[in-house]
This record gives C-alpha cells, structure tokens and sequence, in this order.
C-alpha cells in the first residue's frame, strides 16, 4: 500500500511501526487520532473504533 501511493505522508512510519510491532510477536496495532477526546477508550471499547487497526 505505501508502495502504491495508499498510504503516504506522516503514515507512512506509523504503519511501519505497526508492521515492525506485529513481526515482533503483537497481535494488533492501532493507530487513532489523540485529538479526538476519549479516542483510545473508543477504539478499545466499542464496536466502531476511532482509529486504524492493523493485524497480522
């Protein structure tokens, strides 16, 4: 995907940081907006999320 130009910009580490997490052993990584009031309670606790959650 950054590859093909779908993730760019300031995303660009914060996936790899994900992918380097989920290589060492994690099962799921979530990038959320911590402007967004409660965003971690959100993506943890609710069906919607608030963030992009990647999984390997």
């Amino acid at each position: 995907m950054i590859e093909d130009g779908i993730i760019g910009g300031g995303m660009i580490p914060k996936v790899n940081c994900c992918i380097r997490s989920l290589a060492q052993g994690v099962k799921t990584a979530s990038i959320i907006d911590g402007r967004v009031p409660h965003s971690l309670l959100l993506e943890i606790l609710t069906d919607e999320g608030a963030g992009t959650m990647i999984t390997g």
